[in-house]
């Protein structure tokens, strides 16, 4: 697959030097993280992958992924390091191969922070981090190449993807939570920039079918803030955050204002590393495929839906309004079925 060269693609692959707007006020703590940022279910698999080689491998990078984030969440991280930890999820499968120095070029940080983070992890140097991780690594599956092509691989891994998330949802609390949030929150900005667009905007459509008041916030630019300032002034008690690679400093920036101005923000992120972590009180991780020129994005969408279920479930009159605009498509005869 022959790699993007431009510098703005939004969904590009690697790209980690543009993670490293990650917001750097302080450290978080693996206990800030578990209050609301849960992000690896009990037991941490995703099940087989139907004896499929090519899904097979898809379910294992997944798994391997839950893994790296259940090892990384129980330390304290500088942001730095949480760069570095972002980057081996995104390749969990690749990270109990690489050296420091390619973990390095690959997040964009220095060979001695890639040693620093191993030692944060409680290792006495990158060595015995890789060591480590390769001891726990389940045996690589190797897809058949002849049976599936690049588009099948793609597809197989979105479906591990999936399966990654359908563990994760094991324990609903923190949707849950975030539904109640979201649904207390008169007006509720969502916003999603650049390839998250599409998730805030799906959201916010189907959203202002139960919600009284969805404001969408999908242009950047210098009047970003102002729109978040305007919803916050306007009573807003909450914002919903879509956040995809590659991830825009300035969604980094108005989250951290958003926060500052008293809203409470819930991320659906490609990982709990992401550089919106730090701004974020409820961070829904959802991955994203990597397997083709631009990223895929079908679990972020999916959990986006599931996000708005619960978001219903807090509302007392969504049935009602749904009625009701079932009633008035109907008159209008607004639909072709």
């Amino acid at each position: 697959m022959a790699a993007m060269t431009s510098a703005d693609v939004e969904g590009e692959r690697g790209a980690a030097a543009g993670h490293g707007a990650a917001a750097g006020s302080g450290e978080m703590a693996a206990g800030e993280m578990a209050a609301g940022q849960r992000t690896v279910a009990a037991g941490g698999g995703t099940g087989a992958g139907g004896g499929v080689a090519a899904g097979a491998a898809a379910v294992g990078e997944a798994a391997a992924a839950a893994r790296l984030l259940k090892l990384f969440e129980a330390h304290r991280l500088t942001p730095t390091q949480r760069r570095i930890a972002h980057c081996l999820v995104r390749r969990a499968a690749e990270a109990p191969f690489l050296s420091s120095v390619e973990v390095a070029d690959l997040a964009g940080v220095s060979q001695p922070s890639v040693t620093r983070f191993a030692v944060a992890l409680g290792f006495d140097g990158y060595p015995a981090l890789r060591r480590h991780l390769r001891e726990v690594a389940p045996e690589r599956a190797v897809p058949d190449e002849a049976a599936y092509n690049e588009y099948q691989q793609a597809v197989h891994a979105e479906i591990g993807n999936l399966r990654h998330l359908a563990a994760l949802l094991a324990d609903p609390e923190p949707v849950v939570r975030a539904g109640l949030v979201l649904a207390g929150s008169r007006p509720l900005p969502v916003l999603g920039l650049r390839a998250a667009g599409a998730q805030a905007r799906g959201f916010a459509y189907f959203a202002a079918k139960v919600h009284p008041d969805v404001r969408l916030l999908d242009e950047g630019g210098s009047m970003l803030v102002d729109r978040v300032d305007a919803a916050a002034r306007a009573g807003a008690r909450a914002l919903l955050c879509f956040a995809l690679p590659r991830h825009p400093r300035e969604v980094v920036d108005a989250l951290a204002y958003a926060r500052q101005a008293g809203l409470t923000v819930v991320t659906v992120a490609d990982s709990a590393f992401a550089p919106v972590a730090a701004h974020s009180d409820i961070l829904l991780p959802a991955a994203v495929g990597t397997g083709l020129a631009f990223d895929t994005a079908c679990a972020p969408m999916l959990l986006g839906r599931v996000l708005l279920e619960s978001m219903c479930d807090a509302l007392p009159d969504a049935q009602a309004r749904l009625e009701d605009f079932d009633a008035q498509a109907a008159a209008r005869g607004l639909f072709a079925e």
